[in-house]
């Protein structure tokens, strides 16, 4: 006699294999629906007690000696063990059918055709979160190039920018507006966007023609805008992420306007961001004005959460070196009991980094620092193809040397690994975000482990 509902359901089931494993995935542990919808289910029950209590009780007495007399009439008929199981069986799919209705109802009416599944959001969030606190402090490209890779492991992110920059359209925006220059930030805000390729595309176009216009990027208009209704770059930085769903923050190192000055070793002093590289000179010594700006609260709060703290990839003296001037980041990422680890460059730049090799890198920001800031490098492992090392030596460019052994003598440890993109196109090579973040992110897992 079971034989025909089994059927049934299991024609059912059949039918419809794409919507029982949409309804299923809702039941997977972390998604805090669960216990949602057994708390509606207690929460009608309990109503409808209430209703009963309320009236007296007259009709529930009523309603028990009528559900009784229809049981007794079934069980005499069909045996009890068989309109049990049917009794349950219809009331669950009705519960089931009720639930899944009204999940229905809600997920059509936020997403678009085009949208994945709402619980594969869902899942994808809860994951994405669960990682660990990571801060990143750079800026230029070589920042928002780690970013990118790190959204997709991770949404715990926050990215500290310099704000040196004073070339370019962002120069220009400092000089005639007195704002911070939005260049940098605006990079990291487009990588970490969810619409990321649109975004940027929109971020990065340059205004060809028109007074004025011409020259600067929508990004760095609209930032400036954003930072003359807000107040400031951070909350102009904050409100736009929002707006633009960016996973993590990204904030200024301070708001204070700074100026970079670098010595060099023939004695000139050069300042400003955009004239340290085009010097063409060796620089022994990196500073700021004013010489100790203060950091931004929210960074610091950053920086003493984090699990994970990365420096770089970037321009060593103009991206990576200008955050730690800030004398409270520097303390602050000193005193961290987080992993703390140095990417790297791959290639040597002119202007700022001719002939070093990682130690030398290594050197220049403990010199900067009063001593050891990080506890680990990440060095590329193998050099650029030929085609690129020629196109690179036409600059006064070559791939920065591992010296293993000056390395292991200023108390680093080493991951070597193969986190490089070589353009075919171009010849140029940058770091391979998807994989740069997967080695990170193993190394701190393997950190946690041993520590």
């Amino acid at each position: 006699m079971l034989k025909v509902p089994i059927k049934q359901a299991k024609r059912f089931l059949h039918r419809q294999p794409s919507r029982v494993n949409g309804w299923l995935k809702w039941l997977s542990p972390g998604l805090f629906v669960k216990r949602w919808l057994l708390l509606s289910a207690a929460g009608i029950s309990l109503t409808c007690l209430g209703v009963a209590i309320w009236v007296q009780l007259t009709p529930i007495y009523r309603l028990i000696e009528f559900i009784s007399q229809v049981l007794e009439t079934l069980a005499s008929i069909v045996p009890s063990y068989l309109s049990g199981t049917i009794a349950i069986g219809c009331g669950l799919l009705l519960i089931f059918l009720g639930q899944t209705g009204a999940l229905g109802s809600i997920t059509s009416a936020l997403q678009s055709e085009t949208d994945p599944e709402l619980v594969d959001v869902l899942i994808a969030r809860r994951s994405l979160n669960r990682g660990p606190k990571i801060v990143a402090i750079g800026g230029g490209t070589g920042l928002s190039t780690l970013l990118r890779g790190i959204k997709l492991y991770n949404a715990n992110i926050t990215a500290i920018v310099t704000v040196a920059d004073d070339g370019g359209s962002s120069g220009r925006l400092r000089r005639e507006f007195g704002v911070l220059p939005p260049g940098d930030i605006r990079n990291c805000v487009a990588a970490l966007a969810d619409e990321e390729k649109l975004l940027t595309e929109l971020f990065q176009y340059r205004f060809t023609a028109g007074n004025g216009l011409s020259g600067h990027s929508f990004g760095n208009l609209f930032l400036t805008a954003m930072s003359e209704i807000t107040g400031d770059l951070a909350q102009a930085t904050d409100a736009s992420s929002k707006v633009l769903a960016v996973r993590g923050r990204v904030l200024p190192a301070t708001l204070r306007d700074i100026h970079l000055r670098a010595k060099l070793t023939d004695g000139r002093v050069i300042e400003g961001e955009s004239n340290i590289s085009e010097a063409g000179g060796q620089i022994s010594d990196i500073s700021c004005i004013p010489s100790a700006p203060p950091a931004l609260p929210s960074a610091i709060t950053a920086i003493e959460s984090a699990d994970l703290i990365i420096l770089g990839p970037g321009s060593l003296y103009t991206s990576v070196i200008p955050n730690l001037l800030v004398p409270e980041i520097r303390e602050a990422i000193a005193k961290s009991k987080a992993s703390r680890i140095y990417i790297c460059n791959i290639m040597t730049q002119p202007g700022e980094t001719q002939d070093y090799t990682v130690a030398n890198h290594i050197q220049a920001i403990d010199q900067v620092c009063g001593g050891k800031v990080f506890d680990a490098v990440l060095v590329q492992r193998y050099n650029p193809g030929e085609g690129a090392q020629q196109r690179y030596a036409q600059e006064n460019s070559i791939p920065v040397f591992f010296d293993l052994e000056n390395v292991k003598k200023l108390g680093r440890r080493t991951i070597y690994a193969d986190v490089m993109y070589e353009d075919p196109e171009t010849g140029y090579v940058r770091h391979d975000p998807q994989r740069l973040a997967g080695v990170l992110l193993r190394w701190y897992h393997r950190t946690q482990k041993i520590w």
